[in-house]
């Protein structure tokens, strides 16, 4: 039987600071399967960035990956030299940043940089690379992309670097993509289509995604499977319809509640009551228990329980489920 395409055990990510170590991520476990598509949600703050940047080695100091592993495709990332995590990053990892300014050089054409991501892992020559390039920004909706490769960054509007900057991270069809929130800057008309292309290319290629966003409606409609996170610890997972329609956790109920979508018109929004606590002032059970309304001595002192179920949270007093 084959391995999972990755597999992350107990990955915890620290950031020490002079006030005390910051736990961004508190021992996160998931596994991820070729084509399948994941989607990580939570409020600001929660770890879900962090999560995807530790999962490809691009954490700055003093950020650090405490424990755990990282397994792709049976090969141990954690701890892997640059140099091998280089040949990884682009042709068969690639991630998606929220912001265009930390993928594009504002320098160089749109051409230039996009040839360069295609030769770094052997595409062969200028004509060959800049050919590619060229179809791949066809491919996320830019209108004359052969002519708009001489380009520069400055010269596209912020929705269109960003469209370039997946159109980078589509070259190579890679094995895995990891998004942090990249349709956040487009219109909706081509958010669709890029959901759409992330669809087909999942399913006709194999390719695993990580969608890593806060708004519930996106992952919804993209992923098969979601994981709820706060504080850098993980609340609920399971299939993206059951934890949605009967969530089990009382945090996954809040960020329901709280959408416009579920408010009569007139009626005043449900919000989660209380804000999210310092990362350095986490109580020894339940993270969520000091904002929680189910929560009592138990939640605050006692980590919770979580079976190897297909949806589970980890909660000491779940919901019933109900929708």
């Amino acid at each position: 039987m084959n391995p999972a395409l990755l597999q992350v055990r107990d990955l915890r990510t620290h950031f020490e600071t002079r006030a005390g170590t910051i736990k961004a991520v508190d021992g996160i476990s998931f596994t991820l399967e070729r084509g399948e598509i994941l989607g990580l949600v939570g409020e600001s703050g929660s770890g879900k960035s962090v999560t995807g940047f530790s999962l490809i080695g691009l954490l700055d100091p003093p950020g650090r990956i405490a424990a755990g592993s990282v397994m792709f495709q049976g090969k141990e990332l954690v701890g892997l030299p640059q140099a091998e995590m280089r040949k990884l990053r682009g042709k068969r990892i690639a991630m998606i940043f929220q912001d265009p300014a930390a993928t594009l050089n504002p320098v160089l054409t749109i051409g230039q940089q996009m040839a360069m991501a295609v030769q770094a892992h052997g595409g062969g020559g200028d004509g060959a690379a800049l050919a590619l390039a060229a179809r791949s920004l066809a491919r996320v909706g830019i209108p004359d992309a052969a002519a708009r490769l001489n380009a520069y960054p400055h010269e596209f509007s912020g929705g269109m670097r960003q469209r370039v900057a997946i159109a980078i991270a589509l070259l190579h069809e890679p094995e895995l993509i990891i998004a942090d929130e990249p349709t956040t800057a487009l219109d909706v008309s081509i958010q669709a289509q890029i959901l759409a292309e992330m669809k087909t290319l999942a399913q006709e290629s194999g390719t695993a995604l990580i969608w890593i966003s806060h708004d519930l409606a996106i992952v919804s409609s993209l992923a098969d499977r979601v994981i709820v996170l706060y504080l850098g610890r993980i609340m609920e997972f399971g299939p993206v319809a059951d934890v949605l329609r009967a969530p089990l956790h009382p945090y996954t109920r809040g960020l329901l509640d709280s959408l416009p979508a579920m408010a009569d018109p007139g009626q005043t929004l449900r919000q989660i009551p209380g804000s999210t606590p310092s990362p350095l002032n986490v109580t020894p059970g339940c993270p969520f228990a000091p904002r929680c309304s189910q929560a009592d001595d138990l939640c605050r002192s006692e980590p919770p329980p979580v079976g190897d179920q297909r949806h589970g949270a980890f909660c000491h007093h779940p919901l019933p489920g109900a929708a």
